[in-house]
């Protein structure tokens, strides 16, 4: 039997208690599947941490991470240590130096979900937003001087290199030709910053005449923002910079119901590292404790775990578990409307994956392949 060495970093708030749903619906899911099986190692790291050791994580943390698989991250952020070293602490810390370069956020309507957006069909929001996940605004350059003076200085300097470009453009192209629309959308902000994100502009140009097949076109991230609400079947897979790729998939998850859905996989493609699993949600200190926090963007990203993985179709069986729950409305949390509460959802997704598993029914593929052939 395979043997996957997975590692747990729920981290802060609510990441506690949907980390540990995740990995009741994993293991489920892998005794079900039977073919394989997650060997799970939990690390205490976070805010919690901090406060005891002064950093988020230990020097040597990266490599304590290098051997394992995958890593199953809940989230970071707490009132009382400041935002920026919770972030670069240990996301950031681990993302940069893993070359976790794409950062892959499907969002869809579910069925049984309504979206805030009116007269919008589940068929009309089905996106996958790829964001340029090393460099860009979040590349860390920039620094601070005169402080305290008048003349205080502080600095942030995007940073876009033709490498860093070139790879998430190819392969947010190779996902868009991997999908049924072939379609792209190149987001951009060129006509004010004329450096780095024509530079963008110009090698996505370079990049689409490899992909005969796919229709891309270019827009402005603000513009983009208007067509997200306005025209939502207009889109399809999207490529944006690390800092406006990660507004726009908020935005995006909102459209589709809550951002408690949403799932993100940050991506080394090649392998040579291991990929980090999260839901997008955050720490969400006003429910830590209170047992509401929707699992579903945790268990949608263990989806995405289980295919980066290679393990397909219990991929695609625990996305229909996910989609035969979140049909029924006895089945929503409070970020959807509903009553449910974690354990509840939790058990309910196990429940349709045992139903499917004795009836050994035929499941489709309900996520996108994300590192297509030759990636």
């Amino acid at each position: 039997m395979k043997t996957y060495k997975i590692a747990a970093i729920p981290a802060d708030g609510i990441g506690i208690e949907v980390i540990a749903a995740g990995l009741a619906v994993l293991d489920a899911c892998a005794a079900d599947d039977g073919g394989f099986r997650l060997d799970t190692t939990h690390f205490d790291w976070g805010s919690d941490y901090y406060k005891k050791h002064g950093a988020m994580m230990p020097a040597n943390g990266c490599d304590q991470l290098r051997s394992f698989d995958a890593i199953y991250f809940g989230a970071v952020g707490a009132p009382d240590v400041p935002d920026h070293i919770t972030l670069w602490g240990l996301r950031l810390a681990i993302c940069q130096p893993f070359d976790q370069y794409a950062n892959v956020r499907p969002t869809r309507i579910f069925p049984g979900i309504k979206s805030p957006l009116r007269d919008v069909a589940d068929r009309d929001l089905d996106w996958v937003i790829v964001r340029e996940n090393s460099e860009g605004e979040y590349a860390g350059q920039g620094g601070r001087s005169h402080r305290g003076l008048p003349e205080e200085v502080g600095t942030e300097v995007s940073i876009f290199t033709r490498a860093g470009v070139t790879r998430i453009m190819r392969y947010a192209f190779r996902l868009a030709q991997a999908r049924p629309r072939k379609l792209l959308t190149v987001v951009t902000k060129s006509n004010a910053q004329r450096h780095g994100m024509v530079m963008w502009d110009e090698i996505a140009a370079e990049v689409a005449r490899e992909f005969p097949d796919v229709t891309w076109d270019k827009m402005l991230v603000d513009a983009m923002t208007a067509r997200m609400i306005l025209k939502p079947a207009t889109l399809d897979t999207v490529v944006a910079t690390n800092l406006h790729a990660d507004i726009l998939s908020d935005l995006a998850a909102a459209l589709a119901g809550s951002l408690g859905i949403a799932p993100t996989a940050n991506l080394n493609p090649e392998h040579k590292f291991p990929s980090m699993f999260e839901p997008i949600h955050g720490s969400a200190f006003d429910i830590t404790g209170k047992g509401i926090a929707n699992p579903i963007g945790t268990f949608w990203s263990g989806v995405m775990m289980l295919e980066h993985l290679g393990e397909k179709r219990a991929a695609d069986r625990l996305m229909s578990a996910i989609e035969t729950t979140l049909a029924d409305p006895a089945n929503h949390g409070p970020d959807l409307g509903g009553k449910a509460n974690t354990r509840q959802v939790t058990d309910a997704v196990k429940a349709a994956l045992q139903a499917s598993a004795r009836a050994s029914l035929p499941v489709r593929a309900q996520v996108p392949e994300l590192v297509p052939a030759g990636a």
